[in-house]
Formats: C-alpha cells, sequence, structure tokens
C-alpha cells in the first residue's frame, strides 16, 4: 500500500471547508472523546475508561442495526462499572437519553477509534480535498462530504443490517472525496512513500494511486487477503468512492487540467506528460 504525502495539483482558493472539517475531526477526538489521555500517554485503558468508551459510543456512533430498523436497544452501556456472574463489566441500563438513528450518522462521522484511524483520513482528506472543494465550490463541497458520508454508512448498514458494532469514522465521506478526485483530476501527480525495506518516494498519476486504494477496498470488503474484516468498514469505503465518482462526474467538464510537474522524477528529468 502506498502512502500519499503530496499532490502536484495547487488549487485557484483556499480549501476553508477542508480545514474546518480537519479541525472539527481533531477537536472531536482530542477533547470530546473518552480515553484519548490514556492513549497519548501510551497507557493501558481501564475498565471505567473502556465502560466510558463503550457508552459514548453507543450514544454518537451509528449502529447498522438501529439504522435500518430505526429503533433503539431496550438497554445500552451507562459508562459506569459493576460486578456481575462473569465478573467485572459494564453496567447496562434502559436508556436515559432518546437517540435518532439517522443524526448518528452526522456524528459518527467525526468520530475515531484512534490516532491512527484519525490521521490517516485527515491526511487524504488534507491531499485530496482542497482541489475538489476548489472545483465545486465551499458549499456545495460541504454538502458533497456529508452525501457521501450517509452513503458510506447507510450502504454499510444494508449490508450488514443485523450488526450491533458501532461504525464511525470519517472514511466513508474521504472515500467519496477519493472518488471525486479521481474523476476530476485522474493525471494529477501524487507524491507517494512506497514501503519497500526503506520509503522510497515516487511520483505516480492519481489515476494509479486511488485506482490501487479502491481495488484494494474492493478486495477486503469481500474478505480476502484480511483476517480481521470486522475491524474496519471496506464497503463503506467502497460505497462513498463510487457515490464520489457519481456526484463528480457533471463537473467534469471544464475542470482545469492540473500543471505539468517539472524537475527530477526517480533522479532524472521529467518527461512530457510526467
Amino acid at each position: 500500500m502506498v502512502i500519499p504525502v503530496h499532490d502536484v495539483n495547487p488549487a485557484r482558493r483556499t480549501p476553508w471547508v477542508t480545514y474546518a472539517l480537519i479541525a472539527v475531526n481533531f477537536a472531536v477526538f482530542v477533547f470530546l472523546t473518552p480515553g484519548v489521555s490514556g492513549s497519548l500517554t501510551g497507557e493501558g485503558e481501564s475498565l471505567a475508561q473502556l465502560c466510558d468508551l463503550e457508552a459514548f459510543l453507543g450514544r454518537y456512533a451509528v449502529v447498522p442495526q438501529e439504522l435500518i430498523h430505526h429503533r433503539m436497544p431496550h438497554l445500552v452501556p451507562t459508562g459506569a462499572t459493576g460486578v456481575g456472574p462473569q465478573g467485572p463489566g459494564c453496567v447496562v441500563a434502559p436508556p436515559g437519553y432518546t437517540k435518532v438513528p439517522e443524526l448518528s450518522v452526522l456524528t459518527s462521522m467525526f468520530l475515531h477509534g484512534g490516532w491512527l484511524h484519525l490521521l490517516g483520513n485527515l491526511l487524504f482528506l488534507w491531499i485530496f480535498g482542497n482541489n475538489v472543494e476548489d472545483r465545486m465550490g465551499h458549499v456545495r463541497f460541504l454538502l458533497f462530504y456529508l452525501v457521501c458520508g450517509y452513503a458510506a454508512a447507510y450502504g454499510f448498514a444494508l449490508l450488514n443490517a443485523g450488526s450491533a458494532a458501532p461504525l464511525i469514522g470519517a472514511s466513508g465521506a474521504v472515500a467519496g472525496v477519493l472518488g471525486a478526485y479521481l474523476v476530476l483530476y485522474p493525471r494529477a501527480r501524487v507524491w507517494v512513500l512506497v514501503p519497500f525495506l526503506i520509503f522510497l518516494p515516487l511520483r505516480l498519476p492519481a489515476w494509479t494511486v486511488l485506482g490501487l486504494w479502491f481495488v484494494l477496498q474492493a478486495v477486503y470488503s469481500s474478505g480476502a487477503g484480511v483476517t480481521a474484516a470486522g475491524t474496519v468498514a471496506y464497503a463503506a469505503h467502497v460505497v462513498g468512492f463510487v457515490v464520489g465518482m457519481l456526484i463528480a462526474w457533471p463537473f467534469k467538464p471544464g475542470t482545469p487540467p492540473p500543471p505539468e510537474p517539472r524537475g527530477a522524477l526517480y533522479g532524472r528529468r521529467a518527461r512530457p506528460g510526467w
């Protein structure tokens, strides 16, 4: 898997929405998500922290079973700990709040399960979001981002209607941004790091980088090549990517081509078109 670090495709205007989405995702993770302080210091989470996090996700994450059937479970985690027949655990009780499953899709888009999950999403949004926002405009880009996130969540829920596991992360919306970028700027060059003994820097066309990413997500969503496919919602990535491509297609006519990159490529002068 390659790691993108920069694209050779400057935007014409400041991507304020992209910056705002990055800031909100980061702030929610650092200041609102339970248990982050423990992960910052590298310490293991206690049972109390885990129960607090479980209650937080139960309230604000999207749960496929709830979304499809439009109802909350009879018992939810309270955040408290207790001792039952099987030993210490998290206490469950009838919910003391009302959760709207459709709105939980929105809140779940700003929740992340760890630093790697958060920073991976924000890296892709930082690199590819500015150009898509530049082409669509600020308001339309924000609506586009939310639509892709909703489509990804509903697509995953339909494929996993019986699942009670919480679904969180901006991955579905960011996947939509990647799909739109592939449609709008397939020939833009992207600097990537390829792990081959060391991290080898290469400049590749966007259609190669994003096409490879999509193929891997599609393969993983089928369960092939992974040992724990259930921990990552690959199907949501696939749905978000496809929806992003479809929405971006009407914007393709008139999209200015990316500039031709200059300078050395792999130690040589770049040829025309590279």
